[in-house]
């Protein structure tokens, strides 16, 4: 029987059949995320990790349009106002999905970019709708992840290709993510629900522990990255403050065009 928790604003979260689904509940805003937004994700990840009787679970987000476009920049205004180094707990949002002994699969149902794309590349596994466009926007916008965002994504799709993805902002399709390696399967829109769950179901008949050790011992070798992202954020935080980052957002407020070098020295 599934049951659905009833005290966040800002996601969903179902469990059913051994599967944790947690939806960006933020359609209008294309699912960006807020400082709210992040606390309830941390809360649904450590209560699936905590549920035994969930074996997996799936980050997605509602409607058809996104996945996650990354942090709400419409909201931004210098800050993001919540707790954490830059007012966003994005940090510990993203350590929440590594520490989760149970796989977690991004379905990837439309724009999943900044740091929806950060999203996808940090999930174990990733599905994607062939209407599913990904990348960074980060140096589009005054923002970078200097963390699980650069050094894992090189990781993942090789460093040449890495970098192009942040220095360049260019978003890609659901067949170029496949082919670089940032998703595992494309499918057809209507069959994007039925392919997650087959997954899903292939992963609950497992051994929980072998899953969740084989999930640890992946993750050790690139730990490292945590504690470069963390030390990385203070440098993101000094960034935020100056009219260079406060250019990009402004820019994507106003609808035109930033122009970064003017504040160049």
């Amino acid at each position: 029987m599934e049951m659905t928790t009833p005290i966040y604003t800002d996601i969903l979260y179902t469990k059913a059949d051994g599967i944790a689904t947690i939806t960006i509940n933020r359609p209008k805003a294309y699912n960006a995320f807020t400082a709210n937004t992040c606390e309830e994700l941390i809360h649904a990840f450590k209560d699936a990790d905590h549920d035994r009787s969930i074996g997996v679970v799936v980050l997605t987000g509602a409607g058809e349009k996104a996945f996650c476009t990354g942090g709400d920049q419409g909201t931004q205004d210098g800050g993001y106002g919540g707790r954490g180094v830059i007012g966003l707990p994005v940090e510990e949002m993203q350590s929440a999905i590594r520490d989760c002994n149970k796989p977690v699969i991004a379905r990837v149902n439309g724009f999943a970019i900044g740091g929806g794309n950060v999203l996808v590349t940090i999930c174990d596994l990733a599905i994607a709708s062939e209407n599913a466009q990904l990348g960074q926007a980060g140096p589009r916008v005054g923002s970078v992840d200097p963390g699980f965002g650069t050094a894992l994504l090189a990781r993942v799709v090789g460093e040449k290709k890495a970098r192009e993805i942040w220095y360049l902002c260019r978003r890609y399709t659901a067949q170029e993510a496949l082919a670089m390696g940032l998703v595992n399967a494309v499918v057809p829109a209507d069959q994007l629900d039925a392919e997650v769950r087959k997954w899903c179901l292939e992963i609950v008949e497992k051994s929980p522990t072998a899953i969740a050790l084989a999930k640890k011992s992946f993750n050790v070798d690139t730990e490292m990255i945590r504690g470069m992202g963390g030390l990385a954020m203070h440098a993101l935080k000094l960034y935020y403050e100056s009219p260079e980052s406060a250019e990009g957002g402004n820019a994507f407020r106003e609808k035109r065009k930033p122009e970064f070098r003017k504040y160049v020295k």
